[in-house]
């Protein structure tokens, strides 16, 4: 990936990276998930997120936008959902969600996420960023020696989710996670559109300066998270395509190398899978990142654009 569309300019990256890794990522919350936490009871909150249909002449695929961690007290579930889900001959997600993924996730962390042998992730940060380091350790109920050999882009990741479920936003309550445990109970053929590699690739600069620089930014956001991410669900369990699409797209408008690498080009690619999919018979259920769905770039968009009749907003 160019290094260019990576650099930090008015904080785009720190402040919209909770709507990159919790919307688009599959695997960057899967992978690094924690413990189980014991379950705080909440009022339950219905949600009526947006279902696409895409129908070609003998085939039928529905998608479905994930959060990919979500609070145990949200009920998505929708008669439309329900029976979209029964009707599906086959399930397609992101990135692998079975043992084989995980054991693939494992391989590329021990090759891409740890420092030189004897190198320390606090030592590498000045003493400001150091202080915003402990800060979210805190925050996220870590402690050093558990990042300390991790590269930045791999700690940012940990601390992420770590803080996260620690606000009740729990991996194992997110869509992906739902709709596969489905899929997989009812004995139904499983796909997905990337690989481990391609997915978590994507959150590593190649210059390690500009991967500190990231890390120290990502630290200054770091409470950021809880707003951000709520104000993604809050759109995303009203329904509100468009929120999702504005709270999406405000800063990544103003970076289109980083737009095209995390969003334009995936859903591009998609897209050709998915005509092969409407090109054969029966009907497949669709599980992606909802910032994938939303808006002009989004797969139902882009599926409308090549002449696929899709039903929603």
């Amino acid at each position: 990936m160019a290094n260019g569309a990576w650099r930090i300019a008015n904080g785009v990256r720190a402040k919209f990276l909770f709507a990159i890794r919790h919307s688009l990522f599959a695997l960057a919350v899967f992978a690094f998930a924690g413990p189980a936490h014991a379950q705080v009871q909440l009022a339950k909150i219905a949600a009526h997120p947006v279902l696409w249909t895409v129908h070609s002449k003998t085939a039928t695929v529905y998608l479905f936008g994930s959060i990919h961690l979500l609070p145990a007290n949200i009920e998505w579930h929708t008669p439309e959902i329900d029976r979209a889900m029964e009707s599906a001959s086959t399930f397609m997600f992101e990135a692998p969600l079975d043992d084989a993924g995980k054991a693939q996730v494992a391989q590329f962390i021990r090759e891409h996420g740890s420092l030189p042998p004897g190198g320390s992730l606090r030592a590498l940060l000045p003493p400001a960023t150091r202080a915003d380091y402990e800060h979210a350790l805190a925050d996220a109920h870590l402690v050093p020696a558990q990042l300390d050999g991790d590269r930045p882009w791999l700690a940012a990741i940990v601390l992420d989710v770590a803080y996260l479920e620690q606000l009740h936003y729990v991996v194992a309550d997110g869509v992906d996670l739902q709709v596969y445990a489905y899929a997989t109970a009812h004995n139904k053929p499983v796909r997905t559109f990337e690989t481990p590699a391609q997915q978590l690739s994507l959150f590593m600069p190649k210059d390690p300066k500009l991967e500190l620089k990231e890390f120290a930014v990502d630290l200054k956001e770091f409470e950021s998270e809880e707003s951000t991410i709520g104000a993604m669900v809050d759109a995303w369990s009203a329904g509100d395509a468009k929120s999702v699409a504005r709270l999406m797209n405000k800063s990544l408008d103003s970076e289109p190398g980083l737009r095209k690498i995390l969003l334009d080009d995936r859903n591009k690619a998609w897209i050709k899978t998915l005509d092969g999919v409407l090109a054969g018979t029966g009907t497949t259920f669709v599980t992606v990142g909802t910032g994938h769905l939303a808006g002009s770039g989004g797969v139902p968009a882009l599926l409308r654009k090549q002449g696929y009749t899709v039903d929603g907003p």
